[in-house]
Order: C-alpha cells, then structure tokens, then sequence
C-alpha cells in the first residue's frame, strides 16, 4: 500500500507548483532543470508495535499518559474545591504558585538527573511524588484559616509541580532514544499522535476532576491515586534502568545557563509572554467568572428559604440567617455565568484537548497550505499577530456589548465558547511553530543544554500569568453592594483586565519575535500570496536542505516531541 504524502514530501509539491506558474528553479551546478529528489532511507524492517526496539516508547507512553489525567484534574479538584470555600481567585492564584516555580527548577534538574540514572528513575520517582501530593491534600482540614490552608495546599502542588517535569522527561526524550539514525515516517507520527493525546488527556482530566467533585472530594483524590497506582508497575518492571544514561560527560547547570545562542535566547523571552498571555485569563479567572452568580440576583431583593434550594440563580445559595440569596464565594466576586462545577471542567478541559489535537495538527492543516513550512521568526511574528485578536475582542465585548450588560446568559455563554475555540486554535499554532523553531535555533552539538533556559522560561510565563490574573480579577472590578449586602467584586471588569493583559502579553511576544535573525525566507499565505518576500532567493531551499526534520539529527521526531510536550 501507497503511504501517505508527509511533511517529507513538500519538495515534490513545491516543484509542481513551480511547474503550474510557469517558474522553474534551474540548479546552477545542475543542467537539469528540477532538483535531485532526496533519497530517502527505507524504515527497518519489522519496525511495528511488536518490535522490542519500541517497547520502551510503549511503556513510558502508557504511564505518562495515565499521569497527565491527574495532572490535569489535580488543578481543578484544588481550584474548585478552594472556590466552594470561599477563597479569592488571588488565594488560588497563590497555591499554584510554587507548582508553577517547581517546573522552573526541575526542568533543569531533570535532564541532568535523567542523564545519570537513567528515565526509569525519573519516571518512578514522579510517579510517588504525585501520590505523595494527593495524600498531602487529603489532610486540607476545612476548620483551618485560609492562611493556613494556603500554606499547606502550596507546599502540596509544589510536589506535584516537580512529579510533573520529572515524569514529563520520559516523555520528552524516550522517542529519541527508540529512533534509529535516518528517516522514520512511521514514528514521527507516531509521536504526534501522542503530543496531541497527552494534551487530550490533560483535557479528560479537568473534567474529571471537576466531576468527581460532585461525588465528593476525597474520591476525586482517590480516584487519581489509583490511575497513578495503574502506571505504576509499567515504570518499574517494564524499563531497563541504564534507559537514558548519558554516554558522555553530562551537562551542568553551567552550561545550561551559557547564553550565548542570541536566536533562542529572544525566542525564549518571546515564550515568556505567550505562555502568559494564555494564563492571564485562563487558569483562574475563567473558571471563577464561569462559577461567579449573577449580581442582580443577590441580596434582600431576592428573599429565599432554605428548604427551596431552586430559589436562588446558579453560583448562589440561601442564606438561612437572612433568608435571602448569597454569594457561594464573595471573594470569586459576582456578575458571571453562575455555572456548575461540572459543566466548568468541560469548558476547560475541552479547551485543552482541542488545543491538543490542533497542535499536533498544525504542519497538515495549517502551515503546509500555507506553504509556511519550514517556519521562521516572520511566520511566528505573523501568527503572534493574531493570538492577540480573540483576547482582544473578548475584552472589547465583555466590557461593552449589551450581551454582557444587560446579562443575556445565553449570548454570553455562547460568546465565551466562541471565544476560547478561537483563541485554543491559534495559540496551538503558535505553540507549535514555537515547537519547531526551538529546535532549529539550538545549537547542533548540545541541543539538550540549548533549549534548558527555553524550557524554564515556559513555566516562567505561567507562573507571571497565574499570578496576574489573580491580582487582577480580584482587584480591578469594584466592590458590588445590593442594598447593604456586599456580593463581591464585579467579576465582569476583573475578567476584562485578565483579557487586556493577556492581550498586551501576545502582543510583547509578536514584538519580541521580531529581533531574532531568521527572516530570509519572508512569508507566504498560499501560493498566490506573499507577505514577505525573502532577502535571499535560495533561503527557502536551503532550510529544505539544513534544517528540514529528517535532515538535521537533532531536528527529528524526538527532540520536536521534547519542544511540543513541553508546552
């Protein structure tokens, strides 16, 4: 059977479009006038799922898949559970913060952990961390102070932080460990199937998360357990523990810090605000404002009795001592859509998987069409543009269209979906130009120490985001007072400051993208269209050469896995 056209193939296409316009590139070392096709190596044979040179693959594939479900859940279970006890969006922005900052510190350690004891003791290790974690919010004692409790639930996602980049580091190098030197289009798939899975299953867990919160809070903890339990005996009978050693000497932290690479350096400020740009609003400020009740709705004006639960508007509830409805949390302030806790995971989650496939999707449906592959500085600069469209609008509707208003829940929800599939499916296009661009910039003799500080500054950008938006949300909109009772903080204006700043974020990122030297090639959109003309006639065919996937060895599916999963 005939395999599929791939990435790999676009020199053919690019020729037969040459050959429809009537241009016709002509080598000057070569009379011919089309190109030598590249020769490509044939797969090995017996190279499949039953062959023992994948099984390592396999293995770690399952356990970190399995792990990204409680990855994903474990941020909702804390951020919804915090909510129901009346903790401010800045209160929750502060527990993540040190889950956040761990993957500033780990993603570096990790390597070089990894590099000499091996993946299998890295994976083990995360695995534990993770169950270590969830104990640790079992014993969340409601009778405790917020300043207690915010204490004790950061030092537990500050473990669950580290499990996170410790077992994500099976994942980011196991495929270039199983692929053999040469070109391997079957993998390469294979490992964009599983970028875009793990992205999905991180969605799963959100709503799970947020679902078995409504059977209560100590089975979503414990359901987590398990699938932890599950990936277990995967880590610790299924892979050799010399798995992952470094044959030469390892890194230091030394190196990693040399800041000598100046294109990967600004594309790992440009990070920075990208990722920031998605965590400004995102994280906690959408989920809050999703939970948030009407505010005209609260108060004395809308007496309740407790017997009657169906009195009071989603986000709210009777007030048995007044007898009038309440905010469930005054500190997630009022004026939003007031919906239950599941239905707020789907959102996110399915934010979260959309963003997943779209990603892993980017170079079939996006840049190839575009003919934008390879990408460089002007494509990411072009899409870093456009990030900062759905934010914008949302900022400009929320505050000012009639929808939001005059609190037409419907118009608003549906605005809301809009909204996130529009800005999850151009960010995922970013993140994965990003992807690529990552490994084209590092340096070829040291491409794990390269990417460290770009890798740190990934989580520097969520960390910058999450905070912010706590602040924000909870500041900006002004105090709500419905005939004496005060029902919070305008949630709406809170949210509109989290989409401001997001926007000005992309917008830094766009800017920022600019100072690399990487613009030879200029930009297309389609065949019909150029953008940018490139400086140099033949860039477009020497980056075909240099820094195409299956060309360049630190260009191949394992180290585009390791910048993709890092996201």
């Amino acid at each position: 059977m005939m395999e599929p056209p791939t990435i790999h193939d676009k020199n053919a296409s690019e020729i037969c479009a040459s050959k429809c316009s009537g241009n016709v590139s002509v080598d000057q070392h070569n009379s011919s006038t089309e190109p030598k096709p590249q020769q490509e190596e044939e797969e090995p044979k017996g190279w499949g799922f039953s062959d023992p040179r994948l099984r390592p693959f396999v293995i770690i594939s399952i356990t970190y898949l399995l792990f990204t479900v409680t990855d994903g859940a474990i941020r909702m279970i804390v951020l919804l559970h915090a909510y129901s006890k009346s903790f401010s969006a800045l209160q929750v922005a502060v527990m993540f913060t040190l889950y956040e900052l761990a993957g500033v510190f780990t993603n570096l350690a990790a390597g070089m952990m990894g590099a000499r004891w091996g993946i299998r003791f890295t994976l083990i290790v995360g695995l534990c961390l993770q169950i270590f974690s969830y104990g640790l919010l079992f014993g969340w004692n409601d009778d405790w102070s917020q300043r207690t409790a915010i204490i004790y639930v950061t030092i537990a996602q500050m473990f669950a932080g580290i499990a996170k980049d410790l077992t994500k580091l099976g994942g980011k190098t196991v495929t270039k460990l199983v692929t053999p030197e040469g070109r391997h289009t079957r993998l390469f798939r294979l490992v964009s199937l599983l970028t875009g899975w793990k992205n999905s299953l991180k969605g799963v867990g959100y709503f799970l998360g947020s679902a078995l919160l409504e059977v209560s809070y100590d089975a979503a903890l414990g359901f987590m357990i398990g699938l932890i339990v599950i990936a277990m005996p995967f880590a610790i009978f299924g892979l050799d523990k010399n798995l992952g050693t470094a044959k030469k000497k390892n890194a230091s932290l030394k190196e990693i810090f040399v800041l000598d690479n100046f294109n990967l350096n600004v594309l790992s400020l440009a990070r920075l605000f990208l990722f920031a740009s998605r965590d400004f609003w995102f994280e906690v400020p959408l989920p809050f404002y999703l939970r948030s009740p009407n505010c005209l709705a609260l108060g004395p004006f809308f007496p309740c009795s407790p017997q009657d639960i169906d009195q009071c508007t989603g986000g709210a509830v009777c007030d048995p001592t007044v007898d009038y409805c309440t905010n469930v949390n005054d500190g997630g302030g009022c004026g939003g859509t007031g919906l239950g806790r599941v239905i707020v995971g789907a959102f996110l989650g399915g934010y979260i998987i959309l963003y997943g496939q779209v990603q892993s999707w980017t170079p079939q449906l996006v840049t190839n069409p575009l003919q934008q592959t390879p990408p460089n500085k002007v494509t990411e600069v072009f899409w870093g543009m456009i990030n900062c469209v759905p934010t914008l609008v949302a900022a400009v509707v929320i505050y000012a269209s009639s929808t939001f208003l005059n609190y037409d829940l419907g118009g608003m929800i549906t605005w809301l979906v809009v909204i996130i599939v529009t800005f999850a499916i151009i960010f995922a296009i970013n993140s994965s130009i990003h992807s690529f661009l990552v490994v084209k910039y590092a340096k070829s003799d040291k491409v794990a120490t390269s990417v460290g500080f770009y890798y740190m500054s990934n989580a520097v950008g969520r960390l910058v985001g999450t905070l912010g938006s706590g602040f924000l949300y909870t500041y900006a909109g002004g105090k709500v007072e419905l005939g004496g009772y005060q029902a919070g903080n305008d949630a709406r204006l809170g949210l509109v400051a989290c989409f401001v700043a997001g926007t000005i974020s992309s917008l830094l990122a766009a800017v920022i993208t600019i100072w690399i030297k990487d613009d030879d090639a200029g930009l297309k959109c389609g065949s019909c269209c150029t953008l940018v003309k490139p400086k140099d006639t033949d860039a477009i065919h020497r980056e075909d050469d240099a820094d195409s996937f299956p060309q360049r060895p630190e260009a191949t599916a394992g180290n585009m896995e390791r910048s993709a999963l890092s996201a």
